[in-house]
């Protein structure tokens, strides 16, 4: 006898587990995991479907209590079983209910209500229709003559159409539809918000020798009978970009699918306007603006297949194509890869196992690629392909390091240096456009002096304290904690404390220092409705202003020839966050910076202001060396033991009640210890994550690390099994962070 584990509905959390059903005889050869079957439910024995997460030979509960599934309503595999199976590997790999890891990769039907157009059609006879306009016309219902009339011409009419132009009203219809004179049909429209009508037909740009040198690579990659993930490492304005359409024209005209994963809405803007102007209507685009009706009619158009290609964040990973045949992602090193919420995947690795599972192949791309894709290619378990010159053979941008702890001595306490102001002034004098980069990542996080540069930093873990209130500055990793400083420990300064500018207040700066230029800013603030990224994006491209003032949303992908400086305020902010990749984010978001100057005909130069430009990462990004950092940080990663040389998971503890939250962390590393047998374990905290309380709601962290990701999966799947079978953990919220990208 075989058993189904069967999930019946995935848009309520009250049921959230999974019930088992007998598989009758005539079933057992058919059913596998993944599929959908209907199934009697409830004591009215109502028939609903549901999806099959696992089968068995052992009944859970007595065999005569168990219920027999109906039918399978899909004896073959569909994109939905791919799917299913794909969440059942995402609920292992990275700790979630089985119903989370569902809603990650499944639209939500049920909530979703199809968007329609109402048609009134005439269903008789033209002879009869117009015996019948006869005997109206002597009649004083004007409004059904009307409708009757438009009928006979036109056959059906938009019903919209028939109530504002014609006057008629619902009491007209219903007459009519009474007497049989017409039917009411309704047709689905697709809901979408992406604007193409400015967008022109396709443009073949041809490819430059090293771009066709490398699509050849990819190609001969791909003839392997097993092809590696491929890592295009390209510096910014390489054409990378063009290098994807040449795949995706491959994989087209094999009759499969592909998907573009883009790291921000901001970039949407001019990627999906290169997208469409090669491939038109094949293109689809998600994004997290759009209605949910809006996303869900999109994977609907994609499972029918009216798209082909499919460009968003990390959820449009989960496009229900039949044929997938390409997976593209895009400034691959970008955390949002990463999702914050539970299963917390990281899009990268789903990518792969898709692509494993339904012999689809991925390419991944960055000017800056993530530690953890550039160690896999050096381990050999990527194809790593490099892409040295830009497009056009522009000359990359001229980098000045300007140190700000000189320009606080010279009398300058603008956070503008007396080199940017001067080249801001020459830039406008020449109608060439300027980007003034605030980074703002770990806002107000750490202390540092103005007058040495010194960040003060725990002993222990080689990272920032954060400031908490109360005076204390604490360690996010290991707890420790100290006061508050007043005055900087290395050189006695009182110039030391919190940066606490933001991109207001240096548009206004600017707006002051130069009145005559026309300035935009481009941050969460000015971002907030529906299509404002893309306004802001095509009034800077139309040049219909002079500076651009925004957070790292702006120095993203973009390209804008007429751009020719670029200014990096505060570089120094994302280098000392209480991370340990704060140098590796640091040097991405400076060299991505850097590659928006100077990418048409005139060149670039770029500005970055830091009180620290002896560290490496910011010693690599102004000479826009990559390799220099990447061997500097495997070193630090080595010896911390941080990923990717080993894996980090993060085990978060969330509850009303501190005292019993303390407790209960206190037991977890107990058991994690005790379980741990010859396993290379070392384990962190507890801890606390940042924030130790939101909304009344204490929280805590351990951190555990290991040379292999595996051994972390199974210390999870024992945790797990721990938890649930201990009530003390009831009142409490644990959640699991693989490698976590936000600490």
């Amino acid at each position: 006898m075989i058993y189904a584990d069967i999930i019946i509905d995935i848009s309520s959390d009250k049921l959230d587990r999974s019930f088992q059903y007998r598989v009758p005889e005539r079933l057992e050869k058919k059913i596998k995991a993944g599929m959908v079957a209907a199934i009697p439910f409830g004591n009215a024995g109502r028939v609903r479907k549901g999806y099959v997460i696992g089968l068995s030979d052992k009944p859970k509960i007595a065999p005569e209590k168990i219920k027999e599934i109906s039918e399978i309503c899909s004896g073959e595999e569909t994109t939905e079983t791919r799917l299913i199976a794909l969440a059942a590997w995402m609920r292992e790999n990275y700790g979630s209910t089985m119903i989370q890891a569902l809603r990650t990769v499944l639209p939500i039907q049920e909530k979703i209500k199809a968007k329609e157009k109402k048609y009134i059609c005439l269903d008789i006879s033209e002879e009869a229709g117009t015996q019948l306009l006869k005997e109206l016309e002597q009649t004083r219902f004007k409004a059904r003559t009307r409708l009757l009339r438009e009928l006979l011409e036109k056959k059906r009419l938009d019903y919209t159409h028939a109530a504002k132009e014609l006057g008629t009203t619902s009491a007209v219809v219903k007459k009519f539809q009474e007497q049989g004179i017409i039917r009411i049909e309704y047709d689905e429209i697709m809901r979408t918000s992406l604007n193409t009508g400015d967008i022109s037909g396709e443009r073949r740009m041809p490819l430059t020798d090293e771009q066709e040198a490398a699509v050849k690579q990819i190609q001969r990659e791909w003839k392997n009978p097993s092809p590696k993930p491929v890592l295009i490492e390209g510096v910014t304005g390489s054409g990378k970009t063009q290098v994807y359409i040449k795949l995706i024209e491959q994989t087209l005209s094999q009759g499969k699918e592909a998907i573009v994963l883009i790291p921000e809405i901001a970039l949407t803007y001019q990627t999906v306007r290169r997208f469409y102007a090669r491939f038109g209507d094949k293109v689809s685009v998600i994004n997290s603006r759009q209605s949910q009706g809006e996303r869900y009619d999109q994977f609907k158009r994609a499972k029918k297949g009216e798209v082909q290609v499919m460009i968003g964040p990390r959820s449009a990973l989960f496009t229900p194509f039949a044929s997938l045949g390409l997976i593209i992602i895009d400034e691959e090193h970008e955390p949002t890869y990463k999702s914050e919420q539970v299963p917390r995947y990281h899009a990268r690795e789903v990518a792969v196992h898709r692509a494993e599972v339904e012999d689809a192949s991925v390419v991944l791309g960055s000017a800056t690629p993530s530690m953890e894709a550039m160690y896999r290619a050096r381990l050999g378990e990527y194809q790593l392909y490099e892409m040295k010159n830009r497009s056009h053979m522009q000359q990359m941008a001229t980098v000045y390091t300007v140190d700000m702890r000189k320009e606080l001595k010279n009398g300058n306490r603008s956070i503008l240096s007396e080199k940017l102001q001067e080249l801001i002034e020459d830039r406008l004098n020449a109608k060439e456009q300027i980007m003034l980069f605030l980074n703002r990542r770990g806002y107000s996080g750490f202390i540092s002096c103005r007058e040495c540069g010194h960040v003060v930093k725990c002993p222990h873990c080689n990272v920032s304290l954060s400031v908490h209130k109360g005076g204390k500055m604490v360690c996010h990793y290991c707890g420790y904690e100290q006061p508050k400083v007043t005055e900087c420990p290395e050189c006695g300064s009182r110039y030391i404390g919190e940066f606490r500018a933001g991109t207001q207040q240096i548009e206004d700066m600017v707006k002051a220092r130069f009145p005559q230029a026309r300035v935009l800013r481009m941050d969460m603030d000015t971002t907030k409705k529906k299509d404002s990224h893309e306004q802001i994006l095509s009034a800077f491209a139309n040049e219909e202003a002079d500076i651009l003032v925004g957070t790292q949303m702006i120095v993203k992908g973009h390209d804008f020839p007429k751009v020719t400086l670029v200014g990096a305020l505060a570089a120094d902010m994302s280098l000392y966050t209480d991370d340990y990749r704060s140098g590796e984010r640091t040097f991405q978001l400076l060299t991505q910076a850097a590659g928006r100057a100077g990418r048409g005909d005139r060149p670039g130069e770029v500005v970055i202001q830091t009180y620290d430009p002896e560290h490496y990462a910011i010693e690599a990004s102004a000479s826009q060396d990559y390799e220099a950092f990447y061997e500097k940080e495997i070193r630090y990663r080595s010896l911390m033991g941080y990923p990717p040389v080993e894996n980090l998971m993060a085990v978060l503890a969330a509850c009303e009640d501190e005292a019993l939250l303390e407790k209960a962390c206190k037991y977890l590393k107990e058991y994690i210890l005790r379980i741990k047998g010859q396993a290379q374990l070392n384990v962190i905290g507890p801890a606390s994550p940042g924030v130790d309380k939101i909304k009344d709601i204490y929280r805590r962290v351990i951190y555990v690390k290991a040379p292999e990701y595996r051994t972390l999966v199974v210390l999870k799947d024992r945790m797990e099994q721990y938890i649930e079978i201990n009530s003390g953990f009831q009142k409490m919220r644990i959640q699991f962070d693989f490698n976590p990208m936000n600490l």
